[in-house]
């Protein structure tokens, strides 16, 4: 089931935001708990606009649930057990999907996780550990994927950040590894927009701001809430200039138009989709 519309200044018979006939691999494509997580979102929008969609997660039960939602749909859903901090584990995920589609179109790096602390408070452990979730990974996919799409003369990647990134000191907490992993995610972007621009290839950023996912009642209500769910709601909602936190499919919304042929003249840059939390604070 597709979700298109024709736009007036296409040809006739062409549709925006089509993924036809795209082969795109989203990495944490399952979700934390009941409910909609970024890449859950991100991959069931992608079916619906025509993409066949690779989905990786370290939880295969999870990827499950995104593949009959999407084969329920009438979509096209592999999905694939893997860690994207393991380099064994990735090079054989991407190989898998190209052996599976033939190509590879799109790759979106969402991977990522928050803990709080700062350079005296954090552990060396949990920096290396945060480090890599957050930034390891994308250079990972990123490594095995560039020369499938410099060979194919064309290709699309989008990481996945976060005004932490941006913004260092959220709510009152220091977030030091996961700003700076976000903040190299950034930079890895651009960089690689640059190195890969004449080869057919874009690189584009997705800044994420506070967002309702199945993370928070997972993990951060009891990481700052002591697991107060409608108190940390309430206390989030009420630091959003909107009024109100964002969900996965604002995420996946913003994510099909950079994915898609409309973005493209686009790269090197970052969207960011956050209610207005950067522009409010200096």
């Amino acid at each position: 089931m597709r979700h298109c519309t024709i736009y007036p200044g296409l040809p006739r018979g062409e549709t925006v935001l089509d993924l036809t006939g795209k082969v795109a691999l989203v990495s944490g494509a399952g979700s934390t708990g009941p409910g909609w997580g970024n890449g859950k979102a991100m991959a069931v929008l992608f079916a619906r606009q025509g993409a066949k969609v690779f989905g990786t997660d370290i939880k295969p039960e999870a990827a499950a649930i995104t593949r009959q939602i999407i084969a329920k749909e009438g979509g096209t859903f592999e999905a694939y057990r893997a860690d994207m901090m393991v380099a064994g584990d990735v090079r054989s995920a991407i190989d898998a999907c190209v052996e599976r589609f033939g190509r590879f179109d799109i790759l979106v790096n969402n991977v990522g996780g928050s803990a709080p602390g700062d350079v005296v408070s954090m552990s060396e452990e949990m920096w290396d550990a945060q480090i890599d979730l957050n930034l390891k990974s994308a250079f990972l996919a990123c490594k095995y994927t560039l020369p499938i799409m410099e060979k194919q003369g064309s290709g699309v990647i989008l990481n996945i950040a976060s005004i932490a990134g941006l913004r260092h000191h959220i709510a009152g907490r220091t977030y030091v590894a996961y700003s700076a992993a976000k903040s190299g995610m950034i930079a890895l972007s651009k960089a690689t927009a640059m190195a890969y621009v004449k080869k057919g290839i874009r690189s584009n950023t997705l800044v994420v701001g506070t967002m309702h996912t199945p993370l928070v009642e997972a993990r951060v209500v009891h990481q700052i809430a002591g697991g107060d769910v409608e108190a940390l709601v309430a206390k989030r909602n009420a630091s959003i200039p909107m009024g109100h936190m964002g969900d996965a499919w604002d995420v996946a919304n913003a994510a099909l138009f950079l994915v898609s042929d409309e973005a493209r003249y686009i790269t090197g840059t970052e969207l960011i989709v956050d209610g207005g939390i950067s522009a409010a604070r200096p």
